[in-house]
């Protein structure tokens, strides 16, 4: 199904993050947002499992509220040493995480998961990157945090933004997972969606 087929369909994101609407609306897709009502706390889960159960929430709660749409949730993590960053729970939190991350190669995840209300068809994946950020500055980072742009962020950073962007070194694989939306894969999830 080619993307000018995808965009006959309507679409909910459940998720209010500006970043994945902004990368919906790269696509072309008709959508509404909703926000999920859903506890984010992983209790000592396995990170895959964790972005999967949580995508899959999200989902559900979007499922039960709306009729005849594509469903589309995500979760994005991430994930250093073992150890899943949230989003912070304040500026000095932020800050930890932004010193854990410096100099090091962490590990994002973004789960989806897509329900099909027409065919009933339910599908989940998820996409991984390896981010390598170069040695952080206290300055950069008190910096970064003070501009308050990373507070809504797992991990505490931005890769889009004007200091998350030159605090990354390299990535290997999807940019756009980083960002919270794996395009690629949603593409090729709703082509087998709508089959």
């Amino acid at each position: 199904m080619s993307l000018s087929e995808l965009k006959s369909y309507n679409y909910i994101l459940a998720s209010q993050s500006p970043r994945r609407k902004h990368l919906l609306k790269l696509l072309g897709l008709k959508f509404k947002s909703f926000h999920p009502q859903i506890e984010e706390n992983h209790r000592g889960e396995k990170p895959v499992y964790y972005a999967k159960k949580l995508a899959e929430d999200k989902a559900e709660v979007a499922n039960k509220k709306f009729q005849n749409k594509i469903i589309i949730a995500a979760d994005t993590i991430v994930v250093i040493d073992g150890k899943i960053l949230e989003k912070p729970k304040s500026p000095d939190d932020a800050k930890r995480m932004l010193r854990t991350l410096s100099g090091k190669t962490h590990i994002v995840y973004t789960a989806i998961c897509l329900i099909n209300q027409n065919n009933k068809k339910k599908l989940i994946d998820v996409e991984k990157t390896l981010v390598t950020f170069r040695k952080l500055t206290s300055k950069e980072i008190d910096e970064y945090v003070e501009s308050g742009s990373c507070l809504d962020k797992a991990g505490s950073y931005g890769i889009q933004d004007d200091l998350g962007a030159v605090f990354v070194e390299k990535i290997n694989g999807c940019y756009y997972n980083v960002v919270g939306l794996p395009l690629q894969k949603l593409y090729l999830m709703l082509q087998s969606i709508t089959r």
